[in-house]
Formats: C-alpha cells, structure tokens, sequence
C-alpha cells in the first residue's frame, strides 16, 4: 500500500518525479502506464504512473489519467500528484488544464495548486510568468519545440487557454511570509471561487514552503520541483535509492531536439562513435536505414564502444523534414526507429542504455515490454538511473527529458552508475 500516488503526463516526467520522491526518501515504483495485471509492487511509499498523454488529443489524455487515478485509489493511494513538464508544455487546447478538471471531478475536490518551479534545473516562476534559467520560457528555445512551441511565457494566460476553471496567483511575497501566510491565500483565493491557483517559486525554499501549506489537499499538480516540499515518510534515503545494476555493453539513444541535448551529442561525441539517423533518410528507405545502422553497430561492438545513436536535429533541419514527410509522420517514424534499434541493442547484449527524449523513452520501454522502473541513484536533477521490471532482460536505464542535464551529462551518467 502506498500514500502518495503520482499521474505524469510523460516517461521521462516520471522519472524526474520520481527521482526527486526518492530523495525526500520515498520508496518510489514507476509503472510504465496503467499496469493491466496486479503488479507485485513490494513496500512502497509513493507509486508513480508514467502516461505517453502529453501530446495526445485532450479527451484520450483526459481518459487516462483517470484510469490511472482510479487504478492508484485501488492500490490506498490518499494523495495524488499530476505532474507535468516543468517548461508547461502545452498547446492552446491543453492538455494540462483538461486533466486537472477531470482530476479534480473525479475527486470530488474545489481546489488545487500548480506549480511547474524545479530551481535545481533553472525554471522558476515569478509573478507568474515562467523563466528558463535568466529567460523568459518563450525565449529559452522553447518557442520551437516541433509538438508544443511554448510562444506565452504567463501560466496563467496558458492555463486560462486550457480549463473552464477561475484560476489565481500565489505570488512570490506571500510565500516568502511563510507556509500560514500562504494557507490563508489558498483559503482567500477558494472563497472567490477559484479553483487553480497557479504558485510563484524562485528556490527550494519556497517549494518547502509550499509544499508545507498544500499538506491537506488531496491534490497537487506541478513539475517535479514540488515533490521536493512534500513531508516525507520515515524512510532512509540511501535504501530508497539501492537498485540492482545489470552488467553489459553500453548505448545512448537521443531523439529529443532540444537545444541542450545537442549540446550533449556534441560533447559526447569526443568520446564515443556516433551515427546521426535523419527523419528523412527514414521517409525515404527505412529498412535501408536501419540495416545501415545495424550494421555500424556490429563493428562497433567488435570492438567493445559505448555508442551513441542520434535523431536530433536543429530547428531549421526539423522544418525541412516535417514539410517533407508532416509532422505526425515525421514523428511516428523516428519513434519507430528507436524502438527497432532499441530491441536490436538489447538481443545484442547493452544492458545499460541512456535516452534522451520523452517520447523517445516511451517508445523504447515499450518496445522492450518494461512494465515498471526501479528508481535508483540520481544523475543529475530531475534524471536517476533506473531499472526496468518486466521486459525479456534486466537494463539499466536512464531516461531525460530533452531539456534537463549539463553538456557533459552523458559521460556524467555511467560515473555516477559505475
């Protein structure tokens, strides 16, 4: 039985969630999806439902999260936690505010926060509107993030976009007055009928006030910089962390565009051998492609190298391929190549493999059929080493969000694992 349960909108937002529960010592399972069986889940403190929801039509998103609610409710959860990308990634249709409603219908309950702050990783917000590191969200590159270009840095505006709900402000004063002065302004704000108030956070201190104050709600929403606020149960943060780590080769796979994962390709590449998989090569001979690869990873396994496979392209390369092949299928067939490269890596022997990318990692955990992660040691903010439950063979695996991580993360990670 656990207390907290977790719905993510993402595979790598549950991951980043989860990381940040185990080091406020929460025993943390992530499940890959609503588990279809009844997983043998072990003692847990906090349960974790990764969704591949943030991108998909809001209805289905809609849908899903409440299955993953009621399946969390089945397992004793009494507290629930809706995390979403900490850059509020979005469109004008939704998804978030949509799951939030549902959410709070479902539960019967009039209110909840968001609070999409994680200061370790630079996003903070300040009177509302959302920075990335010193810029603004609508100047950090994410104004070209090929599925949710985030063009309105204001939470609120976005939200206001999104729900039929009345939203307010914490603001950053009130929380800097302490955990009652914020209490007050959550019971101020409830009485004028709001019921999202969208919350200011600058540093980890002010997630601890927060989380302080948000104690008795039923639900939270937010990045995962808010877990970092979250009492505690009584439980030793390093045996929360222990994992079993497989032995075997090593592989990267970045799928994700962002401006810092090619940051990371590029430092990687001093390091390991590297082949680039274009979008275009693959609309235009797909089984050629792949069979090139496979047989550059061959050679490269002869002779015992960590690889490093990559899709990840810039802003203009990513408009060339999506005008040529449109963006759903441009998508579908780098997630598809991922998922064929990453069933191959593993028969041949990888049994610790980095990704980078959220819905690169989905498709990879569900081609190699991983029902449930194992939260282990962190890499860096918001990004553990985990281990996967479920599949043919035991894997280590690391799966990022395209934004998080310093340039030398990839080298980074297999110290920390090692």
């Amino acid at each position: 039985m656990a207390f907290l349960g977790c719905i993510a909108d993402d595979f790598t937002g549950g991951t980043d969630l989860s990381s940040n529960l185990v080091k406020r010592g929460f025993r943390t399972i992530q499940t890959l999806g609503v588990p279809c069986e009844d997983e043998k889940l072990g003692e847990v403190d906090a349960i974790v439902v990764a969704l591949k929801s943030r991108t998909i039509p809001a209805g289905e998103a809609t849908a899903l999260s409440i299955e993953a609610l009621r399946w969390l409710q089945s397992k004793g959860c009494e507290h629930f936690y809706f995390k979403f990308c900490s850059t509020f990634d979005s469109t004008p249709a939704g998804n978030i505010g949509p799951v939030v409603d549902a959410l709070l219908d479902e539960l019967r309950e009039p209110f909840t926060v968001i609070c999409p702050a994680f200061p370790d990783n630079g996003r903070t917000l300040y009177r509302g509107y959302l920075f990335v590191h010193d810029q603004l969200l609508n100047e950090s590159g994410m104004q070209n993030h090929p599925l949710t270009p985030m063009t309105d840095p204001n939470v609120l505006r976005l939200l206001g976009c999104q729900t039929r709900s009345r939203i307010g402000l914490i603001r950053f004063d009130t929380i800097a007055q302490g955990a009652q002065a914020v209490r007050n302004r959550i019971a101020e704000l409830r009485g004028s009928g709001v019921r999202m108030a969208v919350s200011d956070a600058t540093s980890n201190q002010d997630l601890l006030t927060l989380g302080d104050a948000v104690s008795d709600l039923r639900l939270v929403t937010g990045g995962s910089g808010l877990a970092l606020g979250l009492r505690a149960p009584v439980t030793d943060v390093k045996s929360a962390s222990d994992v079993a780590v497989p032995l075997g080769q090593r592989a990267i796979l970045a799928g994700s565009c962002s401006r810092a994962t090619r940051g990371q390709i590029e430092h990687a590449k001093n390091f390991y051998p590297a082949r680039q998989i274009k979008p275009i090569d693959l609309g235009q001979d797909y089984a050629g492609t792949l069979n090139s690869a496979f047989s550059w990873i061959e050679d490269q396994y002869k002779k015992g190298n960590t690889l490093l496979i990559y899709t990840s392209e810039s802003p203009a390369e990513i408009a060339t391929a999506q005008s040529k092949l449109g963006l759903d299928r441009s998508s579908q067939l780098v997630e598809q190549a991922f998922s064929d490269l990453a069933r191959e890596l593993v028969a041949r022997g990888v049994r610790q493999l980095i990704v980078a990318g959220g819905e690169t990692s989905g498709a990879i955990v569900n081609a190699l059929k991983i029902r449930a992660l194992r939260i282990g040691k962190e890499i860096s903010p918001g990004v553990p080493w985990t281990l996967g439950l479920g599949g043919p063979y035991p894997v280590a695996l690391a799966l990022k969000s395209g934004n998080f991580g310093a340039t030398n993360f990839f080298i980074e990670a297999w110290r920390v694992l090692s």
